[in-house]
């Protein structure tokens, strides 16, 4: 039994036996990582003095960063941020000042990380065994597959020894120190191939990631989720990676039960000569099976794809891109939700590294990289979220080809040279611009994807931006059979999203585009269509954390899903 102090209360909890996934000890450079940033935030009484005193400045109107310059310390530099944000949280809860999010966004860290709404927390799951042998994945011992240990995302996993609870708990306490809100998390778990996992390990890890989120032990799945409907940390989405050939109806089922409402999926080309070659273990065909799948269950598809491949070329990579977004009167649908371009990484632990020393396989250089990735974003649809155009794999790693991490803002550059410019979701989200709901107009984005009509709602702005979106689901005579009774004659919402800076449930600011009632507003449409075209039932994949919201808005919780009649 391991005894973990959350904030001044003791939380136990039992490991379960994971004989055939190894542990993975904490290396010595990362302990003094860790003890570097803990001296880093000891601060004397004098630091918290000036960090009122900036804090005046900035309520009375002045730039925070000229706030900050006007008090150097004395041992050099000024206050950092995180400091100005405890001692703002210090005042609040003293009672010497009332909570003011617009001051509390002003002294915010890298604000971008929950300008699209809501706060991410990424954990990684232990190494286990892939069923893929892919050639261009790199392979760590102690590492599951894929990943490196000095990646970001996966060094604090290291950290941890890959805990649930130690790394949600952790990464909560390191957004709420530099001013994020913490109250909507979506929780995305990586580490490969999720459903290759045993399913006790599955559940164990989900429930640990959500007791963190509660604060509280519970004692099953079931439990924690009941907890986090009223929870200080509600999820709002929880996202597992996974491969096509491992997607079933049963499986799909399994993941509602632990949450699950959006899936990472690599596809990585959608030519069968190409996965073949990289020895990737599936077909194409598997990949727009496993897309219906998905689309039938509800879930938001995210596809990973991959430029570079052994036997691919610049132009190949260009028709490649293009199937993507066939649809299904054009003979495929994949048209996934969102995407994450992932040139292919030349790493010396990737078989593919063989090839290379043989001479079989040559990177793309980085003009021709930028080229290639201004060109495709340029033509994603508008329906779609471009989330990465880069793996995060430090520099050093990578032996011949492109090593800028910058990829996506060279990209940028070279579209506005062409005066073109990229319409993805992602490129026209509002962020922190604000919005009068009064001056929005909703437009339908009408597609026809696998086995299903898709409907993209959205509310936009006069400047073309997005305040928010919900994608709409019309399974057809086609569309395979349903994981749920939930969705037997239902019209089916896979996504309500309104962007603008993540607020606190039950908190407004003043032209934010969260809590002013735009989603309320998307599901009535929702409603008024899928009623016109003869569904008597709307379902809704909705997450845990979310569960309150729809009662309000005539939903009922059904086996899997929340449902609501239309007749």
């Amino acid at each position: 039994m391991i005894i973990i102090l959350h904030g001044i209360h003791p939380v136990c909890y039992h490991l379960i036996p994971m004989t055939d996934i190894p542990s993975v000890s904490l290396p010595d450079y990362d302990r003094e990582q860790e003890r570097r940033w803990l001296a880093l935030r000891q601060y004397t009484p004098e630091q918290f003095e000036i960090a009122g005193l900036v804090l005046d400045e900035i309520r009375a109107g002045r730039e925070a960063w000229k706030a900050m310059r006007s008090y150097p310390l004395k041992a050099g530099g000024y206050i950092p941020k995180h400091l100005l944000v405890a001692v703002y949280h210090q005042q609040v809860a003293a009672g010497a000042t009332v909570e003011d999010p617009g001051l509390l966004a002003r002294i915010r860290m890298k604000p971008i990380r929950t300008l699209s709404g809501v706060t991410t927390v990424t954990v990684l799951t232990k190494a286990h065994p892939c069923p893929g042998e892919c050639i261009f994945c790199p392979t760590e011992a102690r590492m599951p597959k894929s990943y490196l240990p000095d990646e970001p995302g996966a060094r604090r996993a290291v950290q941890h020894g890959f805990d649930p609870f130690e790394q949600v708990h952790s990464r909560l306490q390191a957004l709420e120190a530099v001013g994020h809100p913490t109250n909507k998390i979506e929780l995305l778990i990586l580490g490969g191939t999720w459903d290759a996992y045993p399913r006790d390990y599955q559940e164990w890890f989900v429930r640990r990631c959500f007791d963190a989120m509660n604060g509280v032990e519970s004692a099953s799945l079931d439990e924690a989720h009941q907890l986090n409907q009223h929870g200080v940390h509600r999820n709002v989405g929880l996202v597992v990676e996974t491969r096509p050939d491992q997607i079933t109806p049963t499986q799909l089922a399994w993941l509602r039960r632990l949450g699950v409402t959006k899936v990472q999926m690599g596809a990585q080309s959608l030519d069968d000569r190409i996965l073949a070659l990289n020895r990737r273990g599936h077909t194409v065909a598997d990949t727009l099976r496993a897309i219906a799948l998905l689309r039938a269950g509800g879930f938001k598809i995210v596809l990973h794809w991959m430029p570079n491949l052994l036997g691919a070329t610049p132009a190949s990579d260009r028709e490649d891109f293009a199937r993507l977004w066939q649809t299904a009167d054009q003979g495929t649908g994949y048209c996934p939700d969102e995407i994450k371009i992932y040139p292919t990484q030349l790493l010396k632990t990737a078989k593919l590294y063989h090839y290379w020393k043989r001479g079989e396989y040559h990177p793309y250089n980085e003009e021709t990289l930028i080229q290639l990735v201004a060109d495709v974003k340029v033509a994603t649809p508008r329906y779609c979220r471009i989330n990465r155009v880069i793996r995060d794999i430090p520099s050093y790693n990578v032996v011949e080809g492109s090593k800028r991490s910058s990829l996506r803002q060279d990209a940028q550059v070279e579209l506005t040279r062409r005066g073109l410019r990229c319409q993805c979701i992602r490129c026209r989200e509002v962020r922190g611009q604000a919005v009068d709901p009064d001056h929005l107009t909703l437009d339908d984005l009408t597609y026809r994807a696998a086995n299903a009509e898709e409907h993209f709602l959205s509310f936009i702005t006069l400047e073309d931006q997005l305040a928010g979106y919900l994608r709409l689901s019309f399974p057809n005579d086609k569309t395979p059979e349903s994981i749920s009774e939930d969705l037997a004659g239902a019209a089916i919402i896979r996504e309500v999203h309104v962007y603008g800076q993540s607020l606190a449930v039950g908190a407004v600011l003043p032209g934010a585009a969260q809590h002013s009632g735009l989603g309320t507003r998307l599901i009535k449409q929702a409603e008024v269509l899928a009623h016109s075209r003869g569904f008597p039932n709307l379902a809704v994949i909705s997450a845990v954390g979310t569960r309150k919201y729809y009662p309000e808005r005539g939903f009922s919780k059904g086996q899997l899903y929340m449902v609501k009649p239309l007749i």
